[in-house]
């Protein structure tokens, strides 16, 4: 059971009480009597709160010596817990600043689902530009992913995905000509599946393929990475219920701030 200290000085017989300490808004509750170890109980909380926002990109933690000292830990185990997530790349250690938030890490389960719902019921705060809202002649590659004649009209969508202000996914999406309305500023105000589902189209089922391809330099200037840089790919085409084609989407994730989680059942 875990247990709240009074203060910075409080202990109780055996192990002692958990200590809660932390900024003005980041409550960090470390139980000494747990079995899992300070460093590790330290690098999950602090993770948490660059995921649910609550420790913002930019957001300063100061050094070993201060976090110690204000957490109640030794220099060694804060040090080990926020080497955790430099290597993670959650953090970033700067000269005379101190430790400093780079970002949070987006995790998605692995299921028919949006990235802006997922984002949102996460406490992301996803926010998304349209670069490019228009109708035209579909290509062979999303003629067949439509299951469209080639040259037949599609909806060709182009948005940035941000959460918390930084950019982490370039998402492509073809919608067939007609099946929907799609105005910039609700596209900008919400995720296209939401609009598919407001406009009675029920997602069933979907086919995806997931790869990996290094940024090139235009890639790189638009999700604020490096050139070369990992990408994480998604090409994905939904479907209803009756085997009708809701969607293509060809879509690049930034790999430093993005994951995929899955859960797998063994072969009996």
């Amino acid at each position: 059971m875990t247990r709240t200290g009074a203060g910075k000085g409080a202990r109780s017989p055996g192990a002692g009480p958990p200590v809660r300490r932390g900024d003005p808004g980041l409550a960090l509750t470390l139980d000494r009597g747990s079995p899992v170890p300070l460093y590790h109980q330290l690098a999950e909380q602090l993770t948490a709160a660059i995921e649910r926002g609550s420790l913002a990109p930019g957001s300063l933690l100061g050094n070993e010596v201060d976090l110690a000292g204000r957490l109640g830990l030794s220099r060694p185990t804060v040090r080990q817990a926020l080497r955790s997530l430099v290597d993670k790349g959650l953090l970033v250690r700067r000269r005379g600043v101190g430790t400093q938030v780079v970002h949070s890490r987006v995790r998605r389960p692995l299921e028919l689902s949006s990235l802006y719902d997922d984002l949102e019921t996460a406490g992301q705060s996803p926010t998304t530009r349209v670069l490019r809202n228009e109708a035209g002649p579909a290509s062979a590659e999303v003629a067949a992913a439509l299951g469209v004649a080639e040259g037949a009209g599609v909806h060709h969508l182009e948005r940035l995905r941000f959460t918390h202000g930084r950019p982490v996914a370039y998402l492509t999406n073809y919608v067939p000509e007609g099946l929907l309305e799609l105005d910039t500023g609700r596209l900008e105000a919400t995720g296209l599946y939401r609009l598919l589902r407001a406009a009675g189209l029920t997602l069933h089922s979907a086919r995806q393929s997931v790869g990996a391809t290094a940024a090139t330099a235009a890639e790189a200037a638009r999700l604020g990475e490096p050139e070369g840089a990992a990408l994480l790919t998604v090409r994905r085409t939904a479907y209803d219920h009756t085997g009708r084609v809701l969607e293509y989407g060809a879509h690049q994730y930034r790999a430093s701030c993005y994951t995929l989680d899955f859960h797998l059942l063994a072969r009996s």
